[in-house]
């Protein structure tokens, strides 16, 4: 039997392929004359049409510097700065503002200048888990002033319910944190001391319209939020009703009833807390349990304050919150508005 060879006629598809593989002089493809396009390789084009991809004949293989910013960078950028003011530049050079500046105003940036470094420094936010602005105040004598306000202690890890950490402001009232409460203030014992201070540091931080809180260790420091707010009206105060957990201080003075031993320390925490001439609610009750520890009366109590402060020491009035006078021939505060003593 014989076989005839029939014609190959294909498909249309294959027919569509042959022509735009077809070459064509029109186009920049050497493969089927189509425009070139960018490709996904440098130094490359790509076809539009077909995807072939060939070099640009105009590609420059000479690498690119590439820039990379990295921490060691950083670090060689900060003491290059801490060079240029150690080796006598001057700040003002240093910051670019060294021109047309009065003798006063170098006077004032030399002086700062040993100080600029040392002074910055930020705390971390507990609660937001990021670093607060730079805190940096200053004197008129460009010294550098502590911002910190206080600080609470975790003696002992070992609480037995009831303990609560109060921050007080003549006038604005009192914020109360209690160990284990459920007012969305309430904080809890952490595994030791520094988990139970980062704790409670979180929640003053979240919650407190006075003070920021961070800790450091078992350590919770305060600061104000506020820095028109005066630093020796803030009240740190610490009810612990059963063993010795928690201890606050101010200006180097431990708040403990139970620290007391002689009348110079309690002549000493009332010095501190009257500093700002007023005694509010949460100071009342804690010299109150500081002479309960000492056994001193409250004759002895009152000549204390008049002989450190005169008769100018003003009361927080418990009902209405005012600032209320002192009756010296009664030993004691009247509200006229509320018309009780307090």
């Amino acid at each position: 039997m014989a076989f005839r060879k029939r014609p190959f006629i294909g498909t249309q598809g294959g027919r569509d392929s042959k022509d735009n593989l077809s070459v064509s002089d029109e186009g920049d493809c050497a493969r089927c004359g189509g425009d070139a396009g960018p490709s996904s390789l440098d130094g490359y084009f790509s076809c539009i049409r077909c995807n072939y991809e060939w070099k640009d004949p105009n590609f420059s293989t000479k690498k690119k510097q590439r820039n990379f910013e990295t921490v060691e960078k950083d670090a060689q950028m900060v003491e290059k700065f801490r060079s240029e003011l150690e080796s006598g530049t001057g700040i003002s050079r240093v910051l670019g503002i060294e021109q047309h500046l009065t003798e006063e105003q170098e006077s004032s940036l030399g002086r700062l200048q040993d100080k600029w470094i040392d002074g910055m420094h930020g705390h971390y936010n507990a609660a937001e888990a990021e670093r607060k602005p730079l805190i940096i105040n200053f004197d008129e004598d460009d010294n550098i002033i502590n911002t910190d306000v206080g600080k609470l202690t975790i003696v002992n890890n070992d609480f037995d319910g009831g303990e609560e950490v109060r921050v007080e402001y003549p006038g604005l009232g009192t914020e109360f944190y209690g160990y284990d409460s459920g007012d969305g203030r309430g904080w809890r014992r952490g595994r030791n001391g520094d988990e139970t201070a980062r704790n409670i540091a979180t929640i003053i931080n979240k919650e407190s319209e006075l003070v920021h809180a961070y800790s450091e260790g078992n350590t919770v420091i305060f600061e104000l939020r506020d820095s028109s707010l005066d630093p020796k009206a803030l009240v740190l105060f610490v009810d612990d009703p059963g063993d010795k957990d928690l201890v606050a201080e101010k200006d180097g003075v431990t708040l403990d009833a139970a620290a007391m031993s002689i009348e110079s320390d309690y002549q000493a925490a009332v010095e501190l807390m009257l500093s700002d001439g007023i005694i509010t609610p949460s100071e009342d009750q804690l010299l109150w349990a500081m002479r309960q520890h000492l056994s001193i009366s409250e004759e002895r109590h009152m000549k204390i304050i008049l002989t450190l402060f005169g008769d100018s020491v003003l009361k927080e009035c418990t009902g209405c919150g005012k600032a209320v006078p002192l009756y010296t021939e009664h030993d004691a505060w009247y509200c006229s508005g509320c018309e009780m003593w307090v």
